[in-house]
């Protein structure tokens, strides 16, 4: 059967992720990082920095964002990584709490809701509570329903023939990864690069949702997965992420270090796409060693109304307040206290969020990205954003760790 074919399959792919190929007579490869290891600490709300100087109504308010997913699910499902968050009917009673206070919550009985029906815990990887934090935001493109001279860059929808296999359906511990490809008779075999879609891959299949003006917009709107496209009629659309071909991620800021163009200490987008711009001879050539390639679909309705773009949790990111983590280790809907800095002003950045989104470089239980929303300061401080800091989340009071 099908199922069984991709079963195979998905073995097969990551026997050779983890694996990789060897040589008769090559040196020792390094050794690899640890794999990620959820661990937790109690802690106590009045130790966690910046605690009680936080808006934590702005934080309720996302929360009850996320709660109109969680109360949709079946109770007995499991949060987290081996269920160490509780199960769904657990939080489905926080929601009903939440439910008598969602209009008009002051800052003060937001902060008692939350220290009332939850408790902290310190986050660890490894042991370590040290972590990465990055930032991403909802960029803004200038396109056309119609392709001409000026908007010759298209945004695909997700094709008919791209299969998709969530890989914890297979087993419990690859939760949270995909394999995605196509079928070529019973085998399910790479889809096409960036490269090879940009060279006409998809081209005369009817798969162009939008031609945009600027391909090194489109490509960044790749890696946000999702943005607002401000139209020649005057009309803003707004699109979201729908697939990708499920070739690997490769971020080319590390190739612009390797090759000694941006030191490793001023790489941020905003580097990346002045080099870029400057060397539109090379600009193409460096964008398709990323082989990932993101398929998009128009968020219309509600959806397409909302204030925010719609995360991997099914609801609308709020600004400072919704983060995205590995939903492998943590589950979406979850508070989560971030204590980090502000990667422009450099003061510390210490506030509750909710994690709403994942993405692929998001990795590991205490690794995060922040969302700042929409445009030019947001692309600043997102692009700028590759902070130190700790993660801390809050569980339901019933469940014992």
């Amino acid at each position: 059967s099908t199922n069984s074919v991709l079963n195979k399959l998905s073995s097969l792919f990551l026997i050779l992720l983890l694996v990789g190929c060897g040589q008769i007579g090559a040196p020792p490869a390094p050794q690899k990082p640890a794999e990620p290891s959820l661990g937790l600490r109690g802690v106590y709300f009045q130790n966690m920095p910046g605690w009680k100087s936080d808006n934590h109504a702005a934080a309720f308010a996302t929360f009850w964002r996320s709660c109109a997913k969680i109360t949709k699910q079946p109770a007995g499902r499991q949060m987290g990584k081996n269920g160490f968050a509780g199960t769904i009917g657990e939080w489905q009673r926080i929601c009903r709490a939440a439910s008598e206070f969602r209009a008009g919550i002051s800052q003060d009985n937001a902060r008692r809701f939350f220290e009332s029906w939850f408790n902290p815990f310190q986050l660890r990887d490894n042991g370590e509570t040290q972590g990465l934090f990055t930032g991403y935001y909802e960029p803004q493109l200038r396109g056309s329903r119609r392709p001409s001279g000026k908007y010759n860059v298209a945004l695909y929808r997700r094709p008919a023939d791209l299969v998709s296999a969530n890989l914890g359906q297979f087993r419990k511990d690859w939760k949270g990864r995909e394999v995605s490809g196509r079928l070529n008779g019973k085998r399910l075999v790479p889809y096409a690069s960036r490269a090879k879609i940009d060279q006409g891959a998809l081209k005369g299949k009817g798969l162009e949702l939008l031609w945009v003006d600027n391909a090194i917009d489109a490509f960044f709107l790749h890696i946000q997965g999702s943005g607002r496209v401000l139209l020649d009629t005057g009309e803003v659309v707004r699109v979201g992420y729908a697939g990708r071909n499920g070739l690997p991620y490769s971020a080319i800021g590390r190739d612009l270090v390797k090759s000694g163009v941006i030191t490793k200490e001023n790489i941020s987008l905003q580097t990346i796409r002045a080099w870029l711009e400057r060397n539109p001879s090379r600009a193409a050539g460096l964008m398709n060693k990323n082989k990932s390639y993101v398929f998009f679909r128009e968020l219309k309705g509600a959806a397409g109304k909302q204030g925010g773009p719609v995360g991997a949790a099914g609801v609308a990111l709020t600004p400072g307040r919704s983060i995205a983590v590995d939903r492998k280790y943590l589950p979406m809907g979850a508070p989560m206290w971030l204590d980090s800095s502000h990667p422009v002003t450099k003061k510390p950045l210490q506030r509750l969020m909710i994690a709403q989104d994942t993405g692929g470089a998001i990795i590991g239980p205490v690794r995060g990205d922040y969302f700042w929303g929409a445009g030019h300061q947001a692309r600043e401080a997102a692009g700028r954003m590759k902070q130190p800091g700790q993660l801390y989340i809050l569980l339901p009071r019933s469940v014992r760790n």
